[in-house]
C-alpha cells in the first residue's frame, strides 16, 4: 500500500473519514484483480497475518470441533474447542427455600415494594450455585515453520468449501496451508504443501490453560490429556484427549516428549482428533481416550483428497441450499478488514450478501444434529473464564442464534436446541416443583451444558421465568417450516410441560384482573432505580400467548389433550393485552412506566413484532404504529446483537430504508471484528445470526399465514436474486428483481394446501404458472397486492412480470452406459450469484453404492458427493440434492454457461443423467 499504511486506513474508516484515504497500489500478492476477486465472492480475504489478535483469526468448525486459524507465517496457532468442554460437572441448581417464600415475594411485588421483593428473591430463590458454569477452551496446537520475510501473502476463509487457507512465498518457495473441520470424519485436517520437493518442515506442540499432561503416544503423534476447570465451587470433571497425527509424503517424522517434528516432506496432513468424557448433562464417565483414538485411526485410513471431498460434500449439502446476489461493486475487491472499515463511505452491496452467508456458515459450523447448541460464542472461545461464561442466555441470545435456521434452509442445524429442551424438561421440572410448587418445567434467563434451570446472577437479571417458554415456542415454529408430524409428536411433551408450569403459577393481578407472571422482569431493564422485578411484563404476556397458542394447535394436530387445550386457551384469553402507552409507544409493563435507561439494549416488549407475529401492519395497525414509535424512542444505537435484532424489527415494519440503515450501523469496526465476528463488545455470535435473519426478513416474510415477497427491499439493493429461502407452511422460495421491482418469484410447495402471496408485483399485470405440469392455477384476489391459489406437494410455481425471461433449466446429453458417465449442461441467461442444481442418475434395479457425482465449474471449483447406500433411491433413479455453485458466473443475460457433471463408480453403471435447477 503506497503512502498510507493499512492501520491508518482502518483507523480512518473507524473515524468515518475513509474517503480521504484510499488504497493506491496493492503490493505483490495483495488484493487480486477485480476479475479474480469476483470468482472468490464468498471469501473472507486478508493480506496480513492475524498475529496474536484472536478477532483476526478465522473460524472453522463441524458443530462439535472448532478452531480459530491465525495464519501466521512462522508460528501458526490453531486455538481449539470441543463443544462439551465446560467447567464443573453435573449439579442440581434448585433452591428448596423458594416455594415457601413465593407468596411473600408476590405480595411485595403487588404492593410495589420491588426492592424488598428483589432482596427476598436473592435470599430464597437463587440457584445453587448462584452462577452457571463456563464453556472453556481445550488449548492450542502450535505449528513452527522456518522463519524469514514472506511475500505474496494471502489468507482467506472460503465459505463455499468451509476451508481456511494461507499462501505465501518464502525463500523462493510457495507454501500453502488448508485447514477444515470435517463433520463426516470428525477431525480437524491441516494440509501443508510447498511447490518444491522436500519443502515442508514443521514442528508441532500442544499447550493449554487447563490442567493437562503432554505426551507422544507414538512416533507420529502428540497428545494433550486434560480436565476442565473448577468453577462456582463445582469441581471440573470433563476429561479430554487431543491428538495430532502427521501423515507425510517423503521426509522424516518423529515425535517425543510431546513434540512432533516433520522435516523435508513433500506434503503433510495433520489430523487433529479430540474426545471428551461428557456423555450427557448427568454423566461424565465416557471413554474420552477411545473416542479420540478411534476417530483419529479412522481418519488415518482415508486419503487427504477423499477427506476433503467428503467434508465439502457434507457441508455443501447444507450451505448450497441458498444463494444470494445483491450486486457487486469494486469495493468487493478489497480485503475484508478494509471493507468493514470503509463500509460507511462505500457502496458495497455484496458485503450484505457475504455477511448473510457468513451467518449461515457459522450456524452450520457450530450446530449440527447430535452436538450442543451454538452458545454465546458459537463454539469459538479461547478462555477458561470468558465474558458471560460463553453459555446460553435465554432472554435473547439462544433463540436469536436460531432465527436463520428455518428461514435460510438449515432446519437440521436446529436439532441441538430441541435436544437441550428435552434435557431442560427434566432439570426444569425439579426447579418447578422445588421453587414454585408447580408441575411442568421452567428455565430462567440462562442455562449451561449441565442444564441449570434456576435463578442465577441475581434477581435483577435472573428472576425471569419465561426462558423455557420462549424455547418451547421454537418447537411449533420449527414444525411450521418442516411439517414433520413425528418431530412434533416427539417434542409435544416439552411444549405441554412448559404450558403446564404457567397454568400452575400464573396469578391474578389484584388491580386489573389479568393472569400474570409474578415475580418476573422485562429482561435486564430497571423500571425504577435498581428495581427490575415486577408482575406481568409485556414480553411475558406475548411469549405466553405464543406458548398457549402453540400448545393448543399442536394438540389439535396430534389429536390429543383436549382438556389441556381448553385450559391453555382460557388462560391465554386472561393474559394482559399489549397496550399503547402515553408516549404512543408499546407499553413495556402493566403500568405505564418510563424506562430508567432510554436507550437500553433490550427492546423485549417488541417480541410481539419479531420474532412473533402479534403486531402486524394490517392486523393490528395501532400497535404497529406504536411499535415504530417504541423504536424511535429507544434509538438506533445499541450493542451488536441489539442492532441486529433492530434490523429484524424494522424489516417487520416493512421499512427497508431503516432496516438497511441499521445493517450499515452494524458494519463498523466497533460492531464487527476484522474476522466479521459481531461485537457486543466483546464477541457474541447472536449478532451474526441476527444480521442474517434481518437480511432474510427484508427479502421474505412468512410470519402471518402468507408469504410476503420483498417486503422491505431497500433502494441500496436495486437488483438482485436469492434462491432457496424457506417460508412457514413448507415453501422453498426464490426471488429476482431489477430496478427495484420484482421480475419473478419461484415457489416450491412441500405439501398440499392454499398459498397466499403478498407482493407489489400483484398490483400490476403478472403471469402465474405451475411449472410442474405447465398449467395455470386458478387464483383469488383477497387484496390488491395478494393472490391466493391451491398448491400441490412437489409442484413448483412461477409468477412473473409478463415478458420476463424464466429462470433457465439446463439441457443435458445422455451418456452411454459405462463405469464413468458424464454430461455437459448449458444454462442460458444465468445470474451472477450462483445456482442450485439436482442431478438424477438413471440406473438399473441394483442399488447404487459407492458412486460419486462431481461437478466441475469454469473457475476450477469441484464439488463431489458420494452415494454410499444412504442416498434415497426411487425405482431406477437416485437424486443427489443441493449440489450448488456459489461462485461467480457470467452476468445475467449472457448467452450460456457450461459445466460438467460426471458420475463414476464400479457397480451398476448409469444409463443416463439429467439435471434440474432451482
Amino acid at each position: 500500500m503506497s503512502n498510507v499504511t493499512r492501520r491508518q486506513l482502518l483507523a480512518a474508516g473507524a473515524a468515518g473519514v475513509g474517503t480521504a484515504l484510499v488504497p493506491q497500489a496493492w503490493p505483490p500478492g495483495g488484493a487480486p484483480a477485480a476479475a479474480a476477486a469476483a470468482a472468490d465472492d464468498l471469501v473472507l480475504r486478508y493480506d496480513e497475518e492475524a498475529g496474536t489478535d484472536w478477532l483476526r483469526a478465522l473460524p472453522i468448525g463441524n458443530g462439535r470441533l472448532g478452531a480459530m486459524v491465525f495464519g501466521n507465517v512462522a508460528a501458526e496457532r490453531l486455538q481449539l474447542n470441543e463443544d462439551t468442554v465446560w467447567a464443573g460437572g453435573p449439579y442440581d441448581s434448585s433452591n428448596p427455600r423458594g416455594a415457601a417464600a413465593l407468596g411473600e415475594i408476590r405480595r411485595l411485588v403487588f404492593a410495589d415494594q420491588w426492592g424488598q421483593a428483589q432482596n427476598l428473591i436473592n435470599q430464597t430463590m437463587m440457584g445453587n450455585p448462584g452462577g452457571q458454569l463456563a464453556y472453556q477452551t481445550v488449548g492450542n496446537l502450535r505449528l513452527a515453520f522456518p522463519t524469514g520475510t514472506a511475500s505474496q501473502y494471502d489468507r482467506r476463509l472460503d465459505l463455499s468449501t468451509a476451508t481456511a487457507s494461507v499462501s505465501y512465498v518464502l525463500g523462493g518457495v510457495r507454501y500453502r496451508r488448508e485447514v477444515f473441520a470435517s463433520a463426516p470424519d470428525q477431525v480437524i485436517v491441516v494440509r501443508l504443501t510447498a511447490d518444491r520437493a522436500g519443502g515442508v518442515s514443521v514442528t508441532a506442540t500442544f499447550d493449554s490453560p487447563q490442567r493437562t499432561t503432554m505426551s507422544s503416544p507414538d512416533g507420529a503423534t502428540i497428545a494433550v490429556d486434560g480436565i476442565s476447570g473448577n468453577m462456582e465451587g463445582v469441581t471440573g470433571s470433563v476429561r479430554f484427549l487431543g491428538l495430532a497425527h502427521a501423515v507425510a509424503a517423503g521426509g522424516s517424522v518423529t515425535s517425543s516428549g510431546g513434540t512432533l517434528r516433520i522435516s523435508g516432506a513433500d506434503s503433510v496432513t495433520l489430523l487433529v482428533s479430540i474426545g471428551t468424557s461428557f456423555v450427557n448433562y448427568r454423566t461424565v464417565n465416557g471413554d474420552y481416550q477411545g473416542i479420540a483414538r478411534n476417530r483419529l485411526n479412522a481418519a488415518r485410513a482415508v486419503a487427504y483428497d477423499q477427506l476433503r471431498s467428503r467434508h465439502v460434500a457434507d457441508y455443501q449439502a447444507l450451505f448450497g441450499r441458498v444463494t444470494i446476489d445483491l450486486g457487486r461493486t469494486a469495493a468487493a475487491d478489497q480485503t475484508t478488514d478494509v471493507r468493514i472499515a470503509q463500509h460507511a463511505s462505500q457502496n458495497d452491496p455484496h458485503f450484505a450478501a457475504l455477511l448473510f452467508q457468513y451467518g449461515r456458515y457459522l450456524l452450520i459450523s457450530s450446530s449440527r444434529p447430535g452436538t450442543q447448541p451454538a452458545n454465546l460464542q458459537g463454539i469459538w472461545n479461547d478462555q477458561t473464564a470468558p465474558q458471560w461464561d460463553s453459555k446460553y442466555t435465554l432472554n435473547a441470545n439462544l433463540p436469536m442464534n436460531y432465527w436463520p435456521a428455518g428461514t435460510t434452509n438449515l432446519a437440521e442445524c436446529h436439532a441441538p436446541v430441541f435436544d437441550m429442551i428435552r434435557d431442560l424438561t427434566v432439570t426444569g421440572a425439579r426447579t418447578a416443583q422445588v421453587q414454585y410448587g408447580a408441575g411442568g418445567w421452567v428455565a430462567h434467563h440462562n442455562t449451561d451444558v449441565w442444564r441449570g434451570s434456576s435463578v442465577v446472577d441475581g434477581a435483577f437479571w435472573g428472576m425471569w421465568p419465561t426462558g423455557g417458554a420462549w424455547l418451547a415456542t421454537l418447537i411449533w415454529d420449527h414444525y411450521q417450516f418442516t411439517g414433520d408430524l413425528e418431530f412434533l409428536r416427539a417434542n409435544y411433551p416439552a411444549l405441554r410441560g412448559a404450558a403446564q408450569f404457567f397454568l400452575d403459577t400464573l396469578v391474578t393481578d389484584p388491580a386489573r384482573g389479568y393472569l400474570v407472571t409474578n415475580p418476573s422482569n422485562s429482561p435486564e431493564l430497571a423500571h425504577h432505580t435498581d428495581a427490575s422485578v415486577c408482575a406481568g411484563p409485556t414480553m411475558d404476556n406475548q411469549i405466553l400467548r405464543d406458548l398457549f397458542n402453540a400448545c393448543a394447535r399442536a394438540s389439535e394436530a396430534l389429536d390429543t389433550d383436549t382438556t389441556l387445550r381448553g385450559q391453555v386457551r382460557a388462560a391465554r384469553d386472561r393474559l394482559a393485552p399489549t397496550r399503547v402507552g402515553s408516549r404512543g409507544n408499546i407499553q413495556e409493563w402493566l403500568t405505564d412506566w418510563v424506562e430508567t435507561e432510554r436507550n437500553h439494549r433490550h427492546v423485549s416488549h417488541l417480541y410481539g413484532l419479531h420474532p412473533s407475529n402479534q403486531i402486524t401492519k394490517r392486523g393490528t395497525p395501532t400497535l404497529y404504529e406504536a411499535a415504530r414509535r417504541t423504536l424511535e424512542l429507544r434509538g438506533d444505537d445499541g450493542t451488536g446483537w441489539s442492532l441486529a435484532w433492530k434490523i429484524n424489527f424494522w424489516a417487520r415494519l416493512e421499512d427497508g430504508a431503516r432496516a438497511h440503515k441499521l445493517y450499515r450501523d452494524l458494519v463498523r469496526t466497533d460492531r464487527l471484528a476484522p474476522n466479521m465476528f459481531d461485537l457486543h463488545p466483546p464477541f457474541q455470535i447472536d449478532g451474526n445470526f441476527g444480521a442474517t435473519s434481518g437480511i432474510t426478513e427484508m427479502l421474505l416474510q412468512s410470519h402471518n399465514a402468507e408469504l410476503h415477497l420483498l417486503p422491505a427491499l431497500p433502494s441500496a439493493w436495486p437488483a438482485g436474486r436469492v434462491t432457496g429461502l424457506r417460508g412457514r407452511g413448507g415453501y422453498t422460495v426464490s426471488l429476482a428483481w431489477t430496478a427495484g421491482r420484482a421480475d419473478e418469484f419461484v415457489i416450491r410447495a412441500d405439501r398440499d394446501g392454499t398459498l397466499r402471496l403478498r407482493a407489489q408485483l400483484f398490483t400490476a399485470s403478472h403471469v402465474l404458472t405451475d411449472l410442474t405440469d405447465d398449467s395455470t392455477p386458478a387464483t383469488t384476489r383477497p387484496e390488491a397486492d395478494v393472490v391466493q391459489f391451491a398448491v400441490r406437494a412437489g409442484h413448483t410455481y412461477r409468477t412473473a412480470r409478463p415478458g420476463t425471461t424464466a429462470t433457465p433449466t439446463p439441457t443435458a446429453t445422455t451418456p452411454p452406459p459405462s463405469s464413468g458417465a458424464s454430461a455437459t449442461y448449458a444454462i442460458t441467461n444465468s445470474w451472477s450469484g450462483g445456482f442450485q442444481a439436482e442431478v438424477t442418475v438413471t440406473a438399473g434395479s441394483t442399488p447404487i453404492n459407492g458412486w460419486t457425482v462431481s461437478w466441475t465449474f469454469p473457475n476450477g471449483q469441484v464439488i463431489s458427493q458420494v452415494w454410499n447406500g444412504s442416498r434415497t433411491q426411487s425405482g431406477a433413479g437416485v437424486t443427489v440434492s443441493n449440489v450448488a455453485h456459489n461462485g461467480a458466473l457470467p452476468a445475467r443475460g449472457s448467452t450460456s454457461f457450461g459445466f460438467l457433471a460426471s458420475v463414476t463408480g464400479t457397480n451398476n453403471p448409469p444409463t443416463g443423467i439429467t439435471c434440474t435447477t432451482r
